[in-house]
């Protein structure tokens, strides 16, 4: 059986979680469509072989091609999948990079092995189900959706008794008059009349003024109210329940915590919900027609209004709920941190309409509108306004592979209106303290009624600099753990409420998820526990978090450390990381010599990194710590190689390697030799005394020396922050323009190789008292 297939029968989070695998990087429809060929393929041998990826992308346009060739003979154009804008999106993306296409759909293939093999090995996984509240609301919505339909088979029938009851009555006196011997029958005929007529009327009600939406059995008006309560129910639960719970987890999400995000399951019941409402108001328009237009009237005229008005009260309160923004403002290069804008620099953002259905299609103009009604603008001295650089209005259209309803914004940014100028009205908040929002508005015509609808995106931190991403986003998870109704309050930080530990803990411990791919055990969080939190009921303070002692600061360079350089190796665990020196000294104390652990340095604000080791010698047991690397030592010479490399030089004299095992007893070259760029013996030394501080020698070595500069050449003096800014300013300006798709392949083009250069490393390191 394929793969896919396997995937199909999990559950709605597992499933999910597959789903985002490919989201925004490759359609799902193509893996299900072409799911036996896909995994037939050697992806693997593809992404590192042109020649190979080259013959598999063709081959993928072939298979993609020959299903829309069946689909036109089929003339199953409209209903079956678009294998034609599929096959587009193919040759758009991956034409240039075929490798990148295979690389992508290796991967992919391999994490679905793993989430496959995740489930057989939990035994609480092996029947997988949905959610019982969602299938539930599930089951109601199809039964509904069933009841529509023998809604429309009743009154279907009400029109054709109509009309043969109102043919009978308007020619059978004309009959009587042609057949002078049929007025025998006229008493009989008119009392059959008469007993169609109550029946015609007793199908369609009787309805009690006194109890609203209550009737008799079995009626068809019955059948509608039904719906209406049901109708009435679902929506209260999608609306009061359901979207609050995902917008709740799209806030996690935002900040790293592993939710399940996906609007599907919305989707699907937004829009079964508005079109059968809509065939409730449909339904109702043609018993009014029937009332109105046969003698037989029932005089239902007035409680049909009020169930219209009833009904049009849901779809209200329905689709000014439907529209949500499915993925958050983001900066291209910064899309681990979503919600922080820079002034000038080009973000993103979508938004989708739950309710899809073809009547409003092309109905839906969207317009963003940045702090919209916020009465921060009024209350909060010094408060900024910022506007949006352009009009950028967009219609709602369904032309995404999943075949949503959805606007992408791609190209907008921020500018401020009018700057803080010094001597002004100083403001309460730091400008990564102020938060603001954008509201997407839009107006819906449909039927004669009109909808004015709006979404709110989540509240974001404008910044002016890139050296206030790391407040900004300190600012962003603070709200987002403690903030989760509307409306948003955006004065959060004039006076921020403390967070529990229980908040902050799985907080930092996604931070390290979503960089690493690996949360902090329960070790690690203990640690900081321990270094965070200094009172009795267990309470972080803003300004303890922030501000005063800057926690965040030091954990956000530690972060920035692993993002940069140590990925591989946290993600493997082979980073102890968050563990105290004193626990350092009692957990290797009792380990052979050579034994040593890996950790951050408490000390350094920017992120470094460290080894520690246990030495025997003299009789006596010592434990050494290494000076820690930092980021700009990392760049030059890998954590790996620097572990490999490792040497003490002692009186002068240079001597073995004295790191054997890491910690608890993985040899040194087991956990870290596939991660080697530099081979070369490393060997063990026995005879360290005390903390050894060490150096970093790097020689490159030029068969031909570059001509030196001119001898009167003038000293330039540098204005390192205004040229770091200038720089970063043209690296977004670049990414922007890398970003179109017909200047994608410079993103990939090689750098110049520096084959002559040889670079030799080596650690110095003498003992100290």
């Amino acid at each position: 059986m394929a793969q896919w297939q396997e995937l199909l029968k999990l559950d709605f989070a597992l499933q999910s979680q597959v789903r985002r695998l490919y989201e925004g990087r490759f359609p799902t429809e193509i893996r299900h469509w072409l799911c036996h060929w896909i995994e037939s393929q050697d992806w693997g041998s593809a992404a590192v072989v042109e020649d190979a990826a080259r013959t598999c992308f063709q081959g993928l346009l072939e298979h993609l091609q020959e299903q829309w060739s069946r689909s036109i003979q089929e003339n199953n154009i409209l209903q079956g999948p678009n294998f034609s804008g599929m096959r587009d999106f193919v040759v758009e993306n991956f034409q240039e990079q075929p490798m990148n296409l295979a690389a992508l759909l290796s991967e992919c293939l391999k994490e679905e092995k793993k989430i496959l093999a995740s489930v057989a090995a939990s035994p609480t996984c092996s029947s997988p189900v949905m959610n019982p509240q969602w299938t539930q609301l599930d089951n109601k919505v199809s039964q509904m959706k069933l009841q529509i339909l023998e809604l429309k088979k009743e009154v279907k029938t009400l029109e054709g008794l109509n009309e043969k009851l109102d043919y009978i009555q308007k020619t059978w006196q004309s009959k009587v008059e042609q057949n002078v011997g049929l007025a025998q029958s006229q008493d009989l005929v008119e009392q059959e009349c008469q007993k169609r007529s109550i029946f015609i009327n007793q199908t369609k009600h009787v309805w009690k003024p006194s109890c609203w939406l209550v009737f008799h059995p079995p009626i068809v008006l019955q059948q509608l109210v039904t719906i209406l309560n049901e109708a009435s129910q679902i929506i209260t639960t999608l609306t009061g329940v359901e979207l609050p719970e995902w917008k709740r987890r799209q806030q996690l999400a935002c900040i790293g915590g592993p939710e399940d995000t996906s609007l599907e399951l919305l989707h699907k019941w937004f829009t079964a919900v508005a079109d059968i409402l809509l065939g409730v108001r449909e339904q109702l328009q043609k018993l009014q027609e029937q009332d109105q237009n046969y003698t037989n009237s029932s005089g239902l005229s007035t409680s049909i209004a009020e169930m219209d008005g009833f009904t049009l009260t849901l779809i209200r309160n329905l689709l000014t709920n439907a529209l949500v923004v499915e993925k958050q403002p983001v900066m291209q290069n910064l899309l681990h941190r979503p919600l922080i804008l820079k002034t000038g620099v080009r973000f993103k953002v979508t938004v989708r309409f739950l309710a899809n259905l073809p009547a409003f299609k092309d109905q839906l103009k969207v317009k963003p509108v940045f702090d919209k009604n916020v009465e921060e603008v009024k209350t909060v001295s010094g408060f900024r306004l910022f506007d949006f650089t352009r009009d950028d209005s967009k219609l709602l259209d369904v032309d995404s592979p999943n075949g949503a309803l959805m606007a992408a914004f791609e190209h907008m940014s921020l500018k401020e209106k009018k700057a803080r100028t010094k001597g002004s009205c100083e403001s309460p908040l730091t400008v990564t303290e102020e938060l603001h929002i954008i509201r997407f508005v839009t107006v819906l015509h449909h039927a004669g009624e009109k909808f004015d609808i709006e979404a709110s995106s989540l509240p974001v931190v404008v910044i002016s600099s890139s050296n206030q991403v790391p407040s900004a986003w300190a600012s962003i998870m603070w709200f987002n753990m403690l903030s989760s109704r509307e409306p948003m309050n955006l004065s959060l930080f004039i006076n921020p409420p403390p967070l529990t530990w229980m908040q902050l803990a799985p907080l930092l411990s996604w931070q390290f998820l979503s960089v690493g791919q690996r949360p902090l055990d329960p070790d690690q969080l203990s640690m900081l526990h321990d270094k965070i939190v200094d009172n009795p009921d267990g309470l972080v303070h803003w300004t303890k978090f922030s501000k005063d002692e800057s926690v965040w600061m030091w954990i956000d360079g530690i972060l920035d450390l692993i993002k940069k350089h140590l990925a591989d190796l946290w993600q493997d665990g082979y980073i102890m990381g968050f563990v105290s020196k004193q626990r350092t000294s009692s957990l290797l104390l009792n380990k052979p010599p050579g034994t040593f652990l890996i950790r951050f340095s408490e000390s350094m604000r920017d992120g470094a990194i460290t080894f520690s080791w246990v030495d025997h010698s003299n009789g006596e047991k010592h434990i050494h710590a290494v000076e820690p690397y930092t980021k700009k030592e990392l760049s030059v010479l890998s954590l790996a190689d620097a572990i490999n490399h490792y040497t003490l030089t002692t009186q002068g004299r240079s001597s073995m390697n004295p790191l054997v095992y890491l910690y608890p007893d993985i040899p040194k070259d087991s956990a870290f030799a596939r991660y080697y760029k530099f081979s070369g013996p490393s060997s063990t030394n026995k005879n360290i005394k005390a903390y050894v501080q060490r150096t970093l020698a790097v020689v490159s070595i030029h068969p031909t020396p570059p001509p030196s500069p001119p001898r009167d050449s003038p000293s330039m003096d540098v204005d390192v922050d205004n040229n770091t800014d200038s720089s970063q300013k043209l690296d977004e300006f670049l990414m922007d323009l890398l970003d179109f798709p017909e200047w994608s392949h410079l993103q990939t083009l090689p750098q110049e190789s520096v084959s002559d250069s040889v670079f030799t490393f080596q650690e110095h390191g003498s003992p100290t008292q």
